[in-house]
């Protein structure tokens, strides 16, 4: 069986067959374990603490384990990460950080539309950020713009920021109440596969909670 790969889901995993990158090829997947974190940290602390001297607290700010991270490779190397996070009506995608050796490449541009896109699935299309001043130009070619209506002055650890807001188009198959429950319940960012618990539906529901008390009723 194959899949359509979305864009934050290109990454082989081991899961998908005939997907396994090469050395040069670069791809994007959602974090969803211990060692995909790592991957994370690792890539924020080389870009930020080290090269842009921000300290460990304001880095690692209490909002890592509420979010969901993209990450860039290239093979099996993680080159690239960013954070969103979801709110009422936008989402805020953040902390784009891309190790130095691979900043001549196009996973930058690769890692910020699987972000959109995670975005549009879930049903958002207002999409906020803070570029750093330098950047603007950067994130405007994605359809973002600064917030006219926001002329607030945002400088942290020792920069100055823009807001930015770009409006997508939506997605053509956001994941709504009407979709699927098994889609709903698989993992972040697999939502065109089946998961752990499609399988499991593949069994019959055998009530073990129920037998339990029934023997301990004896």
């Amino acid at each position: 069986m194959t899949y359509d790969q979305p864009s934050y889901d290109t990454f082989w995993d081991g899961e998908v067959p005939n997907t396994q990158p090469s050395d040069t090829c670069f791809a994007v997947k959602v974090a969803r374990s211990l060692n995909d974190m790592m991957h994370v940290m690792a890539i924020r602390a080389a870009v930020f603490l080290s090269e842009q001297a921000c300290p460990y607290h304001e880095e690692f700010d209490g909002n890592d384990f509420c979010a969901t991270h993209l990450i860039g490779y290239r093979g099996f190397e993680p080159a690239a990460c960013l954070r969103a996070r979801f709110f009422a009506d936008f989402a805020k995608l953040e902390r784009l950080a891309v190790r130095h050796e691979f900043r001549n490449t196009r996973i930058s541009f690769q890692v910020v539309r699987a972000g959109i896109e995670l975005a549009r699935k879930k049903g958002y299309r207002r999409i906020y950020g803070h570029a750093q001043d330098r950047l603007v130009p950067f994130w405007s070619r994605f359809g973002a713009r600064p917030m006219s209506d926001h002329r607030r002055k945002i400088v942290f650890s020792d920069f100055s920021y823009t807001e930015m807001l770009l409006v997508a188009e939506p997605h053509p198959h956001p994941i709504t109440l009407d979709s699927d429950p098994y889609e709903i319940i698989r993992p972040e960012g697999a939502w065109h596969r089946p998961g752990p618990l499609d399988r499991s539906a593949e069994r019959p529901a055998t009530s073990p909670l129920a037998r339990f008390a029934e023997t301990q009723s004896v």
